[in-house]
This record gives structure tokens, C-alpha cells and sequence, in this order.
């Protein structure tokens, strides 16, 4: 199993970092079985996120992993400079989204990292969530908000709600393709209890 997570110019560090630390643990558990990466769409960095952190991405975004998770970054209010919204008018995220997912891929996004989904058309007609303050503008795209739970699972597209989310969803990623198992022992490690609910579209 391997996941990819997407970093590019403005992204939130929390809604990128957290996931990254749960899968790569488990990559680093499990190495013969799964694998991580944090990735920007050509490998090439360093990145710099919305509060300032610079990072190297360790590699370019795989034709084809088995999940993506996309962090979002500025959004609610508006931001002249790189973030979610400039990232979903350029153009090329969304695209590369599109692209992955109709070969397999699951597309997995924290935050407001679902206005990237919507720009990639991946969330028309379909459940969804996002940050607070970003729930009408998802809306205005076409998707169908589901008002509550943290994590909505829709099979082959998963949104988390904002930025503490990602952690709810990352475990959710573990206990799904992986196993209840490997969720709990990193609930442990990372001393967390995972908060609310996940909805699914298989009830």
C-alpha cells in the first residue's frame, strides 16, 4: 500500500504533517508491506506552507499510489498570495487529481484541501466536507455537504473536516486499508483518541 501525500506553495502545515506522521509510521512499522511519501507534484522544492515552514518534498507525485491525501491552506479568507485557491486556479493539482483518480486512485483531503477535489470535479454530486468556513463555497461547487462527522468516506474520494481533522482521518485510512490493529497502536503512539464519527456511504 502506498500514499502520497501532496504538498505545494501555501499549504497548511498541520493539515499535511499530521497525516504524514501516521502513515509514515506505519511505513516505517511495516516497510515490506506500505509506504509513504511526502511529495510536491514534480518533486522539485523546497516548499514553502502557509506559516513559514520550508520543506523538501522526498520525491514526485506516483502515476499511480494507492491513496493521495491533499491538505488544504489558505481559503476562508482571501489571500493574494499561494495557497488552496491559487493552487485550484492554476490548475495543475486539480488536473494531476483527475488524472490519478481515474486510473484508481483514492483521493483523500483534509481541510479545505476539498476545494481541490471540487476543482479536479471530483466531488459533483457526491458527499463531502471541509472546513467551516469553506462549507458554502464546497457547496456552490456541487457537492453535497454531510454536516456533523469529521471524516466522509464515499468509497473512492474521503474529506475531513478542518485542519485537526486530518488526524481523525489519517487513523481512519489505517483501520480501513489496513486494519482496527494498526489504527490503535497509533492512537498510542501518538498518545490520541480519535474524536466524532466517520460517515460512510456503505452505512
Amino acid at each position: 500500500m502506498h500514499f502520497d501525500v501532496l504538498i505545494y506553495p501555501g499549504f497548511d502545515e498541520l493539515d499535511a504533517l499530521a497525516p504524514w506522521e501516521i502513515l509514515a509510521g506505519l511505513a516505517g512499522r511495516m516497510p515490506e508491506q506500505h509506504s509513504a511519501a511526502l511529495v510536491s507534484l514534480d518533486g522539485s522544492g523546497p516548499i514553502t506552507a502557509s506559516h513559514g515552514t520550508v520543506l523538501q518534498p522526498l520525491g514526485a507525485l506516483s502515476e499511480r499510489p494507492d491513496v493521495i491525501v491533499v491538505p488544504g491552506g489558505p481559503w476562508v479568507d482571501y489571500h493574494p498570495g499561494p495557497g488552496t485557491r491559487a493552487a485550484a486556479e492554476e490548475g495543475s493539482v486539480p488536473a494531476a487529481l483527475a488524472e490519478r483518480h481515474a486510473r484508481g486512485t483514492v483521493v483523500a483531503s483534509v481541510c479545505t484541501g476539498a476545494m481541490l477535489l471540487a476543482a479536479a470535479g471530483l466531488l459533483d454530486d457526491r458527499p463531502a466536507t471541509t472546513h467551516h468556513g469553506a462549507v458554502e463555497d464546497l457547496r456552490a461547487t456541487g457537492a453535497v455537504i454531510v454536516e456533523g462527522p469529521r471524516v466522509v468516506d464515499d468509497g473512492d474520494v474521503i474529506t475531513a473536516g478542518g485542519v485537526t481533522c486530518g488526524l481523525d482521518m489519517a487513523l481512519w485510512l489505517l483501520e480501513r486499508f489496513v486494519g482496527p490493529q494498526a489504527a490503535l497502536d497509533a492512537e498510542r503512539g501518538l498518545e490520541y483518541e480519535r474524536r466524532g464519527t466517520v460517515w460512510r456511504a456503505a452505512g
